[in-house]
């Protein structure tokens, strides 16, 4: 069962060819066997997993249940979960059990996932590589010693590698698409409002989105209709009707207008990820499509803006982490001062305050005008842009990443590299756009994402685009070589009974 998609476990589900207890069963050994080399998970639960499991089969025995009813499926752990440790990869909050469950989760639970437990991340989202993480880099099942991206890394290495169907991600600048595209597998972020940040930690409130790291287009339409929709307890959250994204699957694109930023096929987009992305494009114009050159001129803008915009609020986000109200307090401290200096400085690692910093000296009186507020006016022509691109074309596509996957080390210490790592999707988050990656090709043995991105709340198009990419290529039915040796290591027949309760890598409790 490993490496099938959703609608295909759903539909065995169905006809009682398997059980969610054995799939759940067989997809924590999975982890057991394959996780020491990821380090994709940060916690496993397999009690809580295969409880939820058997009240899923008495569900099915009874007739009832929807298409996501007994599925295995993980949280990205920036997620509150109810009794779950909810660490968001920092030391600052590897001990916190949250009393409930974030939208997103209770939602995903009353349609019938079954969690398995969380994923590893950058800490509190903040990273391109997955490499800030307190408990340790999450590696590419693709090649282990290349990242997976970041910050929704451990999500994705976990999907492709085939040990969950699905799993949540949080996109603030490109964290659910840039590691989609560097692991082979579909990544969608809604547009802004469209899914609750209800109990998701805050990185950067007015950017940060939740989202999906599935292996198809139509397994993301079937996890965006069960999670998308109007909460009261979320002040950002669209009071806009659901559509049925899975319905809209299918639709002809012939006389689509696809939109090609000029700006997306410079001297930095490495060649072979190029051609990858152009091949791709030929499919859209056989199916009756026509692409369009567009331009984003104010583009180059987008990484600078992003990086005085999402550190500013990260800084007054994270001021409530003071060892004294929420997270990690230092012992030994003896004045209230040396508390607050020592349980930020020891809880946070180096990237977190890199950005702490970086915000707190954009928001200061005397710099305030000078850089935040610039970067707001930068913003909003960002923004502009892409409002005037939209009124001449259905969708904007384009690469996903400048590069493959790139080794672990590689860019850690030069930040700014880093950061250009995310160039064509941080625009996406600051116009509060949807957009999505799916696989479209190779460049030396690794994985190559073309991006599509649609119009506010155009995620049902957007979808459908992606679908039929889907129906008419076989990239993302391609699996990393790593697992056919983790699978190779799972009995055939394995049992709930042989289920792990506890292994070498102390995840599984």
């Amino acid at each position: 069962m490993s490496r099938r998609t959703i609608t295909e476990l759903g539909r065995a589900l169905r006809a009682r060819e398997v059980s969610s207890r054995e799939l759940a069963a067989a997809a924590l050994a999975r982890i057991e066997a394959a996780d020491g080399d990821l380090n994709s998970f940060i916690s496993v639960e397999p009690a809580m997993a295969l409880a939820a499991a058997d009240r899923a089969d008495q569900q099915l025995a009874r007739g009832e249940g929807g298409p996501l009813t007994g599925i295995p499926f993980a949280h990205k752990d920036i997620f509150c979960t109810a009794g779950v440790k909810t660490t968001c990869a920092s030391k600052m909050l590897a001990d916190f059990i949250p009393p409930y469950d974030a939208t997103v989760v209770s939602r995903l639970a009353e349609a019938g996932i079954i969690m398995l437990g969380k994923t590893n991340m950058d800490e509190f989202a903040m990273g391109s590589s997955n490499e800030t993480s307190f408990f340790g880099p999450v590696r590419n099942p693709w090649d282990l010693h290349r990242s997976p991206g970041g910050s929704s890394g451990g999500s994705a290495a976990a999907v492709a590698a085939g040990l969950v169907p699905a799993a949540t991600g949080t996109d603030t600048g490109g964290s659910i698409r840039q590691p989609a595209a560097l692991t082979g597998i579909t990544g969608l972020k809604p547009t802004y409002g469209r899914v609750s940040r209800y109990g998701m930690v805050a990185f950067a409130s007015s950017l940060d989105q939740a989202g999906v790291l599935t292996l198809s287009a139509e397994d993301a339409a079937l996890l965006l209709g069960a999670m998308a929709g109007f909460d009261p307890r979320d002040s950002t959250s669209a009071d806009l009707p659901v559509p049925d994204y899975a319905a809209q699957l299918g639709s002809a694109v012939a006389g689509k207008r696809i939109g090609l930023p000029k700006e997306f096929f410079d001297a930095g987009l490495e060649p072979a990820s190029a051609t990858a992305v152009r091949e791709a494009l030929r499919i859209y114009e056989r199916l009756g499509a026509k692409l369009v050159e567009i331009s984003l001129p104010s583009l180059a803008l987008s990484v600078p803006t992003y990086y005085i915009v999402a550190p500013a609020e990260c800084s007054s986000n994270l001021s409530r982490f003071d060892g004294v109200r929420f997270g990690y307090r230092h012992e030994g401290a003896q004045t209230l001062e040396e508390l607050y200096k020592k349980s930020r400085g020891h809880g946070f690692g180096a990237e977190v305050k890199r950005r702490i910093l970086t915000g707190t000296y954009v928001l200061s009186a005397g710099y305030y005008d000078a850089y935040y507020l610039k970067a707001q006016k930068a913003r909003q022509l960002i923004a502009d842009d892409f409002r005037r691109c939209f009124a001449e074309v259905d969708i904007i596509a384009g690469p996903t990443a400048p590069t493959p996957a790139f080794r672990l080390g590689e860019k850690v210490d030069d930040p700014v590299q880093m950061y250009l790592n995310d160039i064509y999707t941080i625009a996406v988050n600051l116009a509060g756009l949807p957009g999505l990656s799916i696989p479209c090709g190779f460049s030396a043995g690794l994985p190559v994402g073309l991006q599509l991105i649609g119009p506010h709340f155009g995620e049902g198009p957007l979808l459908n685009f992606a679908h039929l990419y889907q129906r008419e290529s076989d990239w993302h039915t391609r699996t990393p070589p790593n697992v056919g040796a983790a699978s190779a290591a799972i009995p055939p027949s394995i049992t709930a009974e042989a289920a792990p309760t506890a292994g070498p890598t102390g995840k599984l409790r």
